[in-house]
C-alpha cells in the first residue's frame, strides 16, 4: 500500500509543473529549489568548507572524528541539485553515518552533458584520495553515495575507481529505456515521462553505459536502496541480483510504501531518516570487519 506520508506529499507535488510541460522551465525550477533549500533546517556539523577538488567545487563536512570519507553524489535528474540544495542532507549523513562527507558540486545538463558529470566525480575521488588524511579523517577509507541520478553517477564510478570501500546507491535511474514493469507504473510521484526527459536531457543523443549489463564483479560492498512506488525500482532490485550473481557483495532493502525522493525529506517522510541511519549501519558494519582483520 501507499504509504500516507507519501499519499500526501504526492498531492503536495502534483502542484508543481512537470519536467516536459509546455510551460516548465529549469531555470526557475533552480531558483525555486534553491529558496526553499534556504528554509531547510541545517544540522551542526563540526567543520564546513566549500574545497577546490582539482576544479570540481566540492563542499567538506566532517566531525571531530570521521570513520572515512563519503564522496557524495546528488540527485536531481542529472540537470536539478547543487550544493546549496543538498546541504541540510549531506550534514544529516555526516551525522548519522560517522564518515565525513565530499559533496560534488558536479556539472550538470543541459550546458554540460555526458560524461561530464561522471568526469567530475572522478576528479573529486582522485582528489579524496590524494588528500584523505590533511582533510583529518582517520582513515583511507573512501565510499560513493549517491541517490537518484547520484545513484546512476555513483555506480558509473565504482566500476572506474580502484579501491573504492563502499558504494549507496538509493533508488538509483539505471536503464534510459525503461524497460522494467515499475517504470510503467503511475503513482503520482516520479513518472516515466519526467524520467525520459531527465535522460534526454541528459545524454542528448549519446548512449548511456549499460550499468545493468556490465561485469559487476570488481564492484565493493554495494547497499542498494528502493522505494516500492517508484517507477526505478525495478531496475534497483535488478541491479542488486545481478551484483550477487557477479559473486560481489550486496544488499538489498525495499522501503514500503515509499516513493521516488524520500530520503532527502525527514520532515516528511519518517523513512528518510530510517535510510540515512541504514547507510550508516552498513558503512560501520564494514568498518568493524576492516578493523578486526587489521587487528
Amino acid at each position: 500500500m501507499l504509504h500516507p506520508q507519501a499519499a500526501k506529499v504526492m498531492e503536495l507535488w502534483s502542484l508543481d509543473p512537470s519536467p516536459g510541460d509546455p510551460d516548465f522551465d529549469i531555470e526557475t525550477r533552480r531558483r525555486e529549489a534553491l529558496a526553499a533549500a534556504a528554509l531547510d533546517l541545517r544540522e551542526t556539523v563540526d567543520t564546513v568548507s566549500d574545497v577546490d577538488a582539482d576544479g570540481v567545487r566540492c563542499r567538506l563536512y566532517r566531525n571531530q572524528s570521521s570513520a572515512g570519507l563519503i564522496v557524495g553524489i546528488h540527485g536531481g535528474g542529472f540537470v536539478f541539485g547543487e550544493i546549496e540544495t543538498h546541504d541540510s542532507q549531506w550534514r544529516r549523513v555526516a551525522n548519522r553515518t560517522g564518515w565525513a562527507v565530499l559533496s560534488v558540486d558536479y556539472r550538470r545538463a543541459p550546458e554540460h552533458r555526458y560524461p561530464a558529470a561522471v568526469e567530475d566525480v572522478l576528479t573529486a575521488i582522485r582528489w579524496g584520495r590524494r588528500t584523505i588524511f590533511s582533510l583529518g579523517v582517520a582513515s583511507g577509507r573512501i565510499a560513493v553515495v549517491g541517490d537518484s541520478a547520484g545513484g546512476q553517477l555513483a555506480l558509473t564510478v565504482a566500476l572506474e575507481a580502484p579501491d573504492l570501500t563502499a558504494a549507496a546507491l538509493v533508488y538509483p535511474c539505471l536503464d534510459p529505456t525503461g524497460s522494467q514493469p515499475s517504470y510503467h507504473v503511475e503513482t503520482g510521484g516520479l513518472t516515466a515521462t519526467e524520467m525520459d526527459w531527465y535522460w534526454n536531457t541528459y545524454l542528448g543523443g549519446q548512449s548511456a553505459p549499460d550499468l545493468l549489463g556490465a561485469d559487476l564483479s570488481g564492484l565493493p560492498p554495494t547497499l542498494v536502496l528502493t522505494a516500492e512506488h517508484d517507477p526505478l525500482r525495478d531496475e534497483g532490485e535488478l541491479l542488486a541480483a545481478r551484483i550477487a550473481e557477479a559473486g560481489a557483495s550486496v544488499t538489498a532493502t525495499r522501503f514500503l510504501g515509499m516513493i521516488h525522493g524520500f530520503w532527502r525529506w525527514p520532515g516528511l517522510f519518517d523513512a528518510a531518516d530510517q535510510s540515512v541511519r541504514q547507510v550508516g549501519a552498513f558503512l560501520d558494519g564494514l568498518t568493524r570487519r576492516a578493523e578486526g582483520v587489521d587487528s
